[in-house]
Formats: structure tokens, sequence, C-alpha cells
């Protein structure tokens, strides 16, 4: 009271004496009140609201305060961290992406800046005898026995990113870029775009709200699937059950990015906030699922269908792959995403507390579907933080056939990680629907630098092999691969993930484990 007092009367006496000399003098000190005027009404206002107790007790000087809050994240990111602080991606992460993009010098000086003997720390073990791998262009084929389509997957590929959640120049730029480098673009759950179509291969992700394919009640409509899905550039197709970062919520589209033209692309109402279901309405029970998978493989011409989760509870996934042999029906890929997934929106408690980091979930989902006889008919797609050549291996290792990226991609785009994607008023025109900001962004420019990060990331991943003897994608192991666990012990990524099994795991074996009995 007594510091709102002091200034509110501080404030008074400045305007009493500007006034006075005005009045005395001469008017022209009537201009001096420019400023303390304002200052007075702002004091007073504040001093008798009751919504904010800072500017009630601080009512000019409590501006700062919300001041240097507003730009935290910039002093953080610019000024404070360290090339290895910074979430979720570090500066020395966004900084390959942004190297290898541009075709800048990629290299570092001096040494590794992480400390090596640090529980948490990575590494692979190198060959004394290097290979060489000719063929840079590292891709696994989709499609099982039931597939008349079979497609050829880049192992790095766009993850699924909504025309809506991105700008249309971003998610234009994107397609250039895969069809330049020749790899596939998901397009996220919003539906295929005018700005999808620009010669890249096409993932078509069917998510809850089934956007794209949906009558008017929202519920799933397969004529529209098939008139859509038949089309020459649309090469896959995901059916979305969940995702990391928001896993049993469903997308949201906040009001400010449905724009007309979003909303006639996901068949909704204009200036809403779309949220779309937790779960379909065209299935209850995973052997409903697998008839549905079933019926979209028939409607797109059997091209290969596969569904995206984030594994919560193990045994659901169990009960999935005990539909897929009662049914006969197996699908061609899952894509599995990790709950260290990006999104543009979400609850805090879903994106921090909800779902299984993707390690752990890919060796739960290869070890089971090889304990029913299923990994050799179906690719795993994993997404979750991968941007760097020994990220891919990694996951590899682990059992996975390919991989998305995200926020690499969006990297590469141009994005600084603002942190802003669920405000509207991203920066750099990448998650934005906002023209003054996305026609910053030059899609001529950006589309190469998307194709010269997959590009470089891929030569990248082949030197790694090279280095460790690895000659072809089925060499690499989790028996290679390491983390130091506490202060004193290192394991193998085969000891962490797959010990009970007591086996190798890659994706040149197959065997049964007992660990389900």
């Amino acid at each position: 009271m007594k510091v709102r007092k002091l200034i509110l009367g501080l404030i008074i006496l400045i305007n009493l004496i500007i006034i006075s000399f005005g009045v005395i003098f001469t008017p022209s000190w009537f201009w001096l009140l420019i400023l303390p005027l304002p200052l007075l009404i702002v004091a007073l206002y504040h001093s008798f609201q009751t919504k904010h107790a800072i500017l009630r007790n601080y009512p000019v000087v409590g501006y700062f305060r919300y001041f240097f809050e507003s730009i935290r994240p910039e002093l953080r990111q610019y000024f404070w961290e360290s090339d290895t602080d910074g979430r979720p991606f570090n500066r020395r992460q966004r900084s390959i992406v942004y190297q290898r993009a541009k075709n800048q010098r990629e290299t570092v000086a001096f040494g590794m800046q992480t400390d090596p003997l640090s529980p948490g720390n990575e590494w692979v073990a190198h060959s004394i005898f290097p290979v060489h791998i000719e063929d840079h262009n590292l891709r696994t084929t989709v499609g099982n026995q039931h597939c008349k389509q079979p497609y050829s997957l880049s192992v790095f590929n766009i993850s699924a990113m909504s025309y809506g959640a991105l700008s249309r120049t971003a998610i234009t730029a994107l397609n250039k870029g895969a069809a330049l480098q020749n790899f596939a673009h998901n397009t996220g759950e919003g539906g295929i775009s005018q700005y999808h179509i620009n010669g890249g291969d096409l993932i078509w992700q069917i998510g809850t709200g089934y956007f794209g394919c949906r009558d008017e009640n929202g519920y799933f409509d397969p004529n529209l699937f098939r008139e859509k899905a038949t089309r020459p550039y649309v090469k896959m197709i995901e059916l979305k059950l969940s995702q990391g970062a928001k896993p049993g919520h469903g997308g949201i589209l906040p009001a400010a990015k449905n724009t007309p033209e979003v909303a006639s692309i996901r068949h909704v109402v204009p200036g809403t906030d779309v949220m779309s279901p937790p779960a379909h309405s065209a299935f209850k029970t995973p052997l409903e699922m697998m008839h549905f998978i079933q019926q979209l493989r028939e409607l797109s011409d059997y091209k290969p269908v596969g569904f995206k989760i984030c594994i919560g509870d193990k045994q659901e996934f169990i009960d999935i792959c005990q539909a897929m042999q009662e049914s006969q029906i197996t699908p061609d890929f899952i894509a599995i995403d990790g709950s260290e997934g990006g999104t543009g929106a979400a609850p805090l408690e879903f994106t921090d507390n909800l779902g299984m980091p993707l390690y752990d979930a890919l060796a739960f989902v290869t070890t089971t579907l090889i304990h029913f006889g299923l990994k050799k008919q179906i690719k795993l797609i994993v997404s979750s933080r991968i941007v760097t050549g020994f990220d891919i291996l990694k996951v590899i290792a682990l059992g996975a056939d390919a991989c998305y990226s995200a926020r690499g991609m969006m990297f590469a785009l141009g994005c600084i990680q603002a942190l802003k994607c669920n405000e509207d008023v991203c920066p750099v025109g990448v998650a934005t629907q906002r023209p003054h900001l996305y026609k910053g962004l030059d899609v001529e420019d950006k589309y190469v630098r998307v194709a010269q990060f997959h590009r470089n990331t891929l030569r990248a991943t082949v030197e790694i092999m090279e280095a460790c003897g690895f000659k072809s994608l089925e060499e690499v192991s989790a028996d290679r691969f390491f983390r130091k666990v506490d202060s004193q012990y290192t394991l193998s990524f085969q000891d962490i993930y797959f010990k009970e099994t007591g086996k190798l795991v890659n994706n040149r074996s197959d065997f049964a484990p007992e660990v389900f009995d």
C-alpha cells in the first residue's frame, strides 16, 4: 500500500508541477505532459482494479514484470542457453539441421561438449575395418501379402503435419522438397490440400475426425475416401489412433487457424476450434479395427495401409496383435510415436505425463510382433525427436524400418523453436495462417533446403554405417549401441531393451520369446 501511494503521489506531483509551470510561464510546458499524464491515468486505473495484484501494488513498474516475462524465451535462447541446453531441441541439434539444409559446413571443432561419463550418454561401436556403401538412397519396401501396390519408402520422411497447423507456404515447400529428393510426405490428419500436391509422394493420414473423407455428421464417408485414396500421388494410408504429444486426446486446430479454406478442406465450420474426437467412430474393438483397415485397403485399390499409435496400455497392443491373428488381416505398417513427440497444441498434462517414450515403445512393439510371428509382415515407422543420422540408426537397431521427422523438417524450413505454434504468430511463417507472416517463407528457397537436409542426413547415416562396418540396414543391431546408465555402468541397447529374450534383436532375426507367458 505504501509503495502504491508513493508511486501515485510522485506521478501526481510531476503532473502538477508541469501544469503549474504551463499556467505561470508559457503553455509550451504542457507538451511535457505527454508522458506523465498517461502514466497518471494508468496508475489511477490500476490503483482501483482488482484483477492483477502486481499492477495494483506497482501500477507502473509492474509492467516491467510482464514485459520481461514476454521475452523470457528469447533471452534464454539467445543469451543464456549453452549449445547443449534447450528443450525440446538444443542449439547443437538445431544448428546441424540448419547447416545441412543450407549445405554449409557441418563439422565441429575442439571435441565433444557433452560429458561421456554422464548417465544417458549414448554411443555406437565402430569397426577397425570400415566398409564402403555405394548407394546412399536408403529405402524399405512397405506392403505385405495383402498389398497390391507396395511402396518403396525412404528411411527418412516428413512426419504428420496438417495444413492448418502449418501454413500453405510451409506445406508447399515440404512437398516440393519431398519430390526433389524422392521421399514421402505425411499429410497429417487435416486432409489433402492443394498445397500437398506439388509432386511429392503422400502418406494420407486419417484421424478420428475423418477430415477430407467425412460426411456432414462427422462420420467416415467411404465414397469420399475412395475418390482421394486412389489418386496416384497417394502412396500409403495411415490410420491415426493416437499421437505422442497428446495420446487419447485428439487433434486441436485453434479457431484462429481455421480459415474458410482450411474448413473447406476438412469439411468443418470455419472460424471455430476444431477438436478431433478422442476415439474413432468407425470401430470400437481391435477386431473391428482390423476389418476397417481391410476396408481402407480395398477402397484404396490395395495400397499399403497401416496405423499410428502411441503406446499406453501394453495389453491393448497385444489385443490388437491377437485380432490380427484371429482376422488374418495384417496391416502393412505401424507408425509408432513416442511420448516426446511434438504438436502445435496440446494440454500440458498430456504433453508431459501421458504415453510411453519412443525407445521403450519401439522395443515393446518389436518384441510383441516377433512373439506373434508378425514382424516380417509389418514395417515399423517411428517418430519423435529424430534429426540426425545417429537418431535414425538407434531406432533401426531397436526394430524400426523407417523414420518420420516433423520438427527436423520444420527447422529445415527455418523454424527457430519460438514455441508459439499454438498462437498463430509463428515469426518465420511455418505454423501460422496469417498472410503477412507466411508470405515471408520463400517456397523456392525453402524446398531446396528441405531436400538438402534429407540428402545430407542420409549421407551422414551412411557414413556412420560405414564406420561401424554395417553393410546394410539389416546389419544394424541393438548390441552395438550403448548407453551410460549410471556413474559406473554402461549397457548395450540389447541388454536394456531386450534382456528378457536373451537373443539378438535385429531385422534379420525372428524368434518367439516367452516374455508374455
